[in-house]
């Protein structure tokens, strides 16, 4: 592996996902976005929804993760998810209709409603929507 390479490796119930080398990845932590480059700090941090991007030298890739966990340890970057898409999987009419659904119960703000699980219903919805494009 090259000096300023990571090397990645994407893991959902399914199997490997992905397992290739990158310069960067970017991705969506509990607390906000954050990025990874070769030689960062070890750490373990958890996954919310959003749109994980993968970088090597001649390419991007994006995906629209919805929770999980990233480790990175001595340029190995390892993400363990159960649901991860890449843009051609997405059904775009689906997400629409579960990001309608979900600014209803948020608007609505009914005393039954899980306000936490809508709003991450409705992170989930405009990550896949962006990844598809």
């Amino acid at each position: 592996m090259a000096n300023n390479k990571l090397h990645l490796r994407i893991t959902t119930p399914r199997g490997i996902l992905l397992e290739q080398d990158i310069t960067e990845v970017t991705a969506p932590g509990k607390e906000g976005y954050f990025g990874i480059l070769q030689g960062h700090t070890p750490f373990l941090t958890s996954l919310g929804p959003g749109i994980m991007t993968v970088y090597d030298n001649k390419s991007k890739q994006e995906f629209s993760v919805h929770s999980g966990f990233l480790t990175i340890d001595n340029n190995e970057v390892n993400v363990i998810t159960n649901k991860i898409e890449k843009p051609k999987e997405i059904d775009k009419s689906r997400a629409k209709k579960a990001r309608e659904r979900a600014e209803k119960r948020l608007r609505e703000q009914k005393e039954e409603t899980d306000m936490r699980r809508a709003e991450a219903a409705l992170r989930r919805a405009v990550a896949r929507l962006k990844v598809a494009k």
